[in-house]
């Protein structure tokens, strides 16, 4: 009998099917966590030679290996053996897009607390994992070093597609300077300077976050060309550049800590400066987005929310901005671009 669509699939069952979608994550979590592509990277290998050196019980690992078979991550041959897909090969640690890193930290307890808290952040309006914690987002990162590391990487992974996209649709080169208003470990403003000869950088973070920044920048070849400060946003931020851009900040915070950076931001700036927010600006209407549903993560886990061009134009209005364009990217983000009012 032919498996059916998903689109022909009566509505209760693609409800059902949406609602059970965590085993899922679960189970690529388990095998993210116990390291298995790493494990058969060597070549295909059962369940029952690899239980020993990964203390696992060989008959549960074989069902997870047949599950994650029938996910097409990996495949099996011969003896039970299992080797990996494309996939599975995407799994491992250190492959491109760090997608093992973003589903460990996607699928750790910590995470997942935050979550089981949805429906208060929906009758509330105020973030799960802080009622899980008894501490912010990026407060229990600078408790858990390991845990921010991830978060870095995972960030780098989710947005692997946007640092070169945003660097080949914006003319960054009549800049001089130009400051990572929160910038991690520099990726987007690496990418900005490999794409663009003439500007210099400023990567501005909090200290334990820019921790990793000096061998991404290195790795980039852009290492000479960028200074690393650390700081709080809260508090202030470093003067004497052309451009600040802020990529995927202003989306983690509510309004008012958004109108306390974006108010840090402009005391910094001249009045030729430009302010560039690299964010998922939401269409209007039915049409999907993966904004759309990164605006439920921003409510669980920090507060923060997605914004239509209209939103964000008001919130810089508030902030003494003007929104100037919204300039359109390959990836799913746009580069907000305003002046000082």
């Amino acid at each position: 009998m032919a498996v059916s669509k998903s689109d022909d699939l009566p509505p209760h069952v693609k409800l059902i099917q949406m609602g059970r979608g965590f085993v899922v994550a679960r189970i690529v979590y388990a095998a993210a966590k116990l390291g298995l592509a790493d494990q058969l990277a060597p070549g295909p290998k059962s369940a029952a030679e690899l239980a020993e050196s990964m203390h696992v019980h060989a008959p549960s690992l074989h069902r997870l290996m047949r599950t994650l078979a029938n996910l097409g991550i990996l495949t099996e041959r011969t003896e039970q053996r299992f080797a990996l897909t494309e996939l599975g090969e995407a799994l491992k640690t250190g492959a491109a897009g760090s997608a093992r890193s973003s589903v460990i930290f996607s699928g750790s307890p910590s995470s997942q607390r935050g979550w089981d808290n949805v429906v208060y952040s929906i009758e509330t309006g105020k973030p799960g994992f802080e009622k899980a914690h008894g501490e912010t987002f990026f407060d229990y990162l600078g408790h858990h070093p390991e845990d921010a590391s991830l978060f870095s990487e995972m960030m780098v992974g989710i947005h692997s597609q946007e640092p070169a996209a945003v660097a080949a649709a914006y003319d960054f080169s009549v800049f001089e300077t130009i400051i990572d208003v929160g910038g991690a470990t520099g990726n987007m403003l690496a990418a900005v300077l490999s794409h663009h000869a003439r500007p210099r950088g400023i990567l501005f973070d909090r200290p334990h976050v820019v921790t990793d920044a000096p061998t991404l920048l290195d790795a980039k070849g852009v290492s000479d060309r960028v200074t690393i400060e650390a700081g709080d946003f809260f508090k202030s931020v470093p003067t004497g550049a052309d451009a600040y851009i802020l990529s995927h900040i202003i989306h983690d915070w509510d309004e008012d800590q958004c109108l306390t950076i974006l108010g840090n931001v402009r005391k910094a700036m001249n009045p030729a400066c430009r302010l560039l927010l690299v964010e998922m600006v939401l269409p209007l209407g039915d049409t999907p987005h993966p904004g759309k549903m990164l605006d439920m993560t921003m409510l669980v886990s920090m507060g923060g929310q997605e914004r239509t061009e209209v939103e964000y134009g008001s919130l810089l209005t508030k902030a003494g901005f003007r929104l100037t364009r919204v300039v359109p990217t390959s990836s799913a983000a746009s580069i907000v671009e305003a002046v000082v009012a």
